[in-house]
C-alpha cells in the first residue's frame, strides 16, 4: 500500500508541472527542433597581368573589379566568365581554376581564382624574320602524301588538298580519289621523234619515286602554259594534262637526251620515308595547301618577285634575249628595309663556288638574285656587311645577333638546293638538300634567337612537276605585260587569261617554323610567295612594293601570338640520307 501511494503522488506532481506551462496536462505538444542554418563558402577572384578585364559569375555575386568576393551556399555550381578589355586578351586562370575559357567551380570550400589579362600580342613579338626558298619542287610532288603520314603517326586529320589517293574515304574533305594521270607518249614514235600523244598513248599515273635524284623537268614559260592545257594553253579552264608531254619533249631535245625521254618523272611523288624531316616539321608547325609561286615561269622571275614583288615584265632570266637586257629598277625589300633603318642580311653558301676562297661582298653578290636589280649592285660598296656567308649565319644565330630580316639563298653550288639534276653526270639528291635545311632550322630552334624568330621555308617554283591544282588569278604588280617572250612562244600570237602577270604559278610546299607558329595548322588561303613581303611590311610598318604584295592576305593566320605553342621547340628526327640516287631509270 505504501508503494501505491508513492506512485499516485508522483503522477500528481507530474500533472502539476505540466499545467504550469499553461497547457492542459493531457494534451501538451512536442516542440519541433530549429532548422540548422545553410553552410556558405566564400569565392574570391583576383585580377592579374599587364592589362585589364572583368570577371562575372553565374549565379550573380561576383562582378570584379568592383565586387571580387561573394558567399555561395555549399554545393552551388558557380560559373566564372572573364572578359578582356578592348585591345587586351584573357591569358587564363590560376588558383582554383586551371583553364583558359569560362571556369565552373563547385562550392564545397572557400576558394580563390586568379584571372590574368595581358596586352594583346601582335606580329611585333617577332624580332627576326628569316625566309629561304629552295629550288623547283611542287606541293603534290613533295607533300601530297601528308594525310597518310598523319594517319600513320598519330596526328589529327586536317583538311589538306594533297594527292587524292591519300585522302580518307570519310571525314574531312577532300576525300579519297583515284591517283591522277596524264597522257603519255605513243610508243610508236620513239626518240628522236617528238613525243606524240594520241589514242595509242598510255596513261601515266601518279606514282611513288624511289630515286632521290631526278632529271630536271622544266617549269619555263612555254612548259608551264602547256601544263595548264596540253591542247589549248589559252583555255580559260585548266585541264592540267600537259606535264608528261612537256618533260618528254624537253628530254628528247637535250643533247645528249635524258634517260627519261617519256616524261614519266613528272608524275612522281615522295613521301615521309624520303622526306621525314619535312613531313614532321610540316605536321608539327604550320603549312598550306594554297601557296603558289608568283609567275607561270622559271626560277629567275619568281625569285625577282620573291624580293621585289615584280619582274618588271621579264619571264626569262636577264640577258636571255633583247627584251630583258637591263637590270631591274624596281625597289627590293632590302632597299626598303635599309631606308627604314631595319637591319637585314642576305646569307650565302659559298661551298663549291668561285667565292669559296674569295668571300668578298663583290663575289657574294654574284651568288644572290639581288644582283638582278640596279640597287643590288650598290650593296658591296654601300652595305658590304649585309652580304654574309652561312658561317656568319650560324654565328649570328648562336650569338643572338641575327638581323631583323634575313634571306638565305639556296646552296646551289654545293648541290644542296633540291633542284632537279641538270646533268646526268651531277645528280642532285633531295635528301642531302633537306638535311642541309634541317641543319639551319635546328640551329635556330636550339639557340637564344629562337624565342622571337620566324623561319619561312618554301620553294621558288614548282619545277615542272605534276600538281592537281591550277594557278590562280592574281593582281598584276605594275601593269607591265611580258616583254621578253621569244619568237614562237605561247602568248606571242594569241592570248588567254594566263598570258599576263595576272595569274600565279603552281603550288609550292611551305613550312612556317616559329615559337608562335600554330600547331598542326593548314592554311587554305590563296597566297603566293610575295605574301612573305607583305608579312615583313606589316611587321615593320612598311608600305607595299607593288600591287601584287599589297593584294596578298596576311600570314598572321599561321601564328598564335597570344599563346605561343612552341616556346620549347619539338625535337625533329634526323633527315634520312639513305635513299637511292640514280638517273638512268625510274622509279
Amino acid at each position: 500500500m505504501i508503494r501505491h501511494h508513492a506512485l499516485v503522488r508522483a503522477m500528481i506532481l507530474t500533472a502539476v508541472c505540466l499545467s504550469a506551462t499553461g497547457l492542459p496536462a493531457q494534451s501538451a505538444p512536442v516542440q519541433p527542433s530549429a532548422t540548422a542554418p545553410a553552410t556558405t563558402y566564400t569565392l574570391t577572384v583576383q585580377l592579374a597581368g599587364n592589362a585589364t578585364g572583368t570577371v562575372t559569375s553565374s549565379p550573380a555575386g561576383i562582378s570584379c573589379p568592383s565586387t571580387c568576393s561573394a558567399k555561395f551556399n555549399s554545393g552551388t555550381s558557380v560559373k566564372l566568365t572573364a572578359t578582356a578589355a578592348k585591345g587586351d586578351y584573357f591569358a587564363g586562370w590560376s588558383g582554383a581554376c586551371k583553364v583558359i575559357g569560362p571556369c565552373t567551380l563547385t562550392m564545397n570550400a572557400n576558394k580563390s581564382a586568379t584571372a590574368t589579362f595581358n596586352v594583346n600580342q601582335t606580329v611585333k613579338v617577332l624580332n627576326h624574320i628569316i625566309f629561304m626558298a629552295q629550288e623547283n619542287r611542287g606541293l603534290d610532288h613533295y607533300f601530297g602524301a601528308l594525310r597518310s603520314y598523319w594517319k600513320n603517326n598519330g596526328f589529327a586529320d586536317r583538311s589538306f588538298d594533297g594527292l587524292p589517293q591519300f585522302n580518307p574515304t570519310s571525314g574531312l574533305a577532300p576525300l579519297y580519289g583515284p591517283p591522277p594521270l596524264n597522257p603519255g607518249c605513243d610508243p610508236g614514235f620513239p626518240p628522236p621523234s617528238d613525243c606524240t600523244e594520241d589514242s595509242a598513248s598510255p596513261q601515266i599515273t601518279s606514282y611513288k619515286l624511289i630515286t632521290q635524284c631526278i632529271e630536271n623537268p622544266s617549269p619555263s614559260w612555254n612548259e608551264s602554259h602547256v601544263d595548264w592545257d596540253l591542247n589549248n594553253p589559252y583555255s580559260a579552264t585548266a585541264t592540267l594534262d600537259g606535264f608528261v608531254w612537256t618533260n618528254a619533249h624537253d628530254a628528247r631535245a637535250i643533247v645528249p637526251p635524258y634517260n627519261d625521254t617519256n616524261g614519266i618523272r613528272s608524275m612522281g611523288y615522295y613521301d615521309d620515308t624520303d622526306l621525314n624531316y619535312y613531313y614532321y616539321m610540316a605536321s608539327q608547325f604550320s603549312t598550306s595547301d594554297r601557296w603558289f609561286s608568283p609567275v607561270m615561269s622559271r626560277t629567275a622571275p619568281n625569285r625577282e618577285y620573291l624580293i621585289a614583288a615584280t619582274s618588271q615584265g621579264d619571264v626569262y632570266p636577264i640577258g636571255t634575249d633583247s627584251g630583258d637586257q637591263s637590270l631591274l629598277t624596281a625597289t627590293t625589300i632590302f632597299q626598303k628595309l635599309q631606308n627604314a633603318g631595319i637591319t637585314w642580311k642576305i646569307y650565302i653558301n659559298t661551298n663549291n663556288t668561285p667565292c669559296s676562297n674569295n668571300e668578298t661582298p663583290q663575289c657574294l653578290l654574284t651568288l644572290s638574285y639581288v644582283q638582278n636589280f640596279s640597287w643590288g649592285q650598290t650593296i658591296p660598296t654601300n652595305y658590304p656587311n649585309n652580304l654574309a656567308t652561312m658561317t656568319q649565319f650560324f654565328a649570328d644565330v648562336q650569338n643572338g645577333t641575327l638581323p631583323q630580316v634575313a634571306q638565305i639563298e639556296p646552296a646551289s653550288g654545293a648541290g644542296l638546293d633540291e633542284h632537279g639534276s641538270d646533268s646526268d653526270q651531277y645528280p642532285i639528291n633531295i635528301q642531302l638538300g633537306a638535311q642541309y635545311v634541317a641543319s639551319i632550322i635546328n640551329a635556330l630552334m636550339t639557340s637564344v634567337s629562337w624565342k622571337d624568330s620566324a623561319f619561312i621555308l618554301t620553294y621558288d617554283e614548282f619545277g615542272g612537276l605534276y600538281d592537281h591544282v591550277p594557278p590562280q588569278p592574281a593582281v598584276s604588280p605594275d601593269g607591265i605585260k611580258p616583254k621578253d617572250l621569244l619568237t614562237g612562244d605561247i602568248c606571242t600570237t594569241a592570248t588567254g587569261p594566263d598570258c599576263d602577270f595576272t595569274y600565279t604559278g603552281y603550288r609550292l610546299p611551305l613550312i612556317v617554323v616559329s615559337p608562335y607558329a600554330q600547331k598542326h595548322h593548314v592554311s587554305h588561303t590563296i597566297m603566293d610567295t610575295t605574301a612573305i613581303l607583305k608579312f615583313i611590311e606589316n611587321r615593320f610598318g612598311l608600305t607595299a612594293l607593288t600591287k601584287r604584295d599589297a593584294a596578298q592576305k596576311s600570314m598572321n593566320e599561321f601564328f598564335s601570338f597570344n599563346f605561343p605553342p612552341w616556346m620549347t621547340p619539338p625535337t625533329p628526327p634526323a633527315q634520312s640520307t639513305s635513299g637511292a640516287c640514280y638517273l638512268n631509270q625510274l622509279p
